[in-house]
């Protein structure tokens, strides 16, 4: 008997609309999260969010900030021009190498 639960998703849409509604509220968060059925956690946890971030705020599945989506770009630049070194390193050594 599998009892796992499924992990509920949530649209970028939906997480405004519940913060928006606690706002009008006056912070009311149980009335809005029984209305909604959700847990005050979760719901806390959106509005800190936003307030962190309002602009990049709930970017959704597999999509990143811009700023993290450009570190991740520059770690890949890194790695590939450490790679392109060390071959160097090696075909350096091969060829300098005195032949008897």
């Amino acid at each position: 008997m599998n009892t796992k639960k499924t992990r509920r998703r949530y649209t970028r849409e939906f997480k405004l609309e519940a913060i928006r509604l606690t706002e009008r509220r006056g912070g009311k968060v149980t009335e809005v999260v029984n209305n909604l059925g959700i847990h005050p956690n979760v719901l806390e946890r959106w509005m800190r969010e936003f307030r962190d971030d309002r602009r990049y705020a709930f970017p959704g599945n597999g999509n990143l900030r811009t700023t993290d989506e450009e570190i991740r770009l520059l770690k890949r630049r890194l790695r590939e021009a450490e790679e392109e070194r060390d071959i160097l390193k090696k075909a350096l050594a091969i060829f300098s190498k005195k032949k008897p």
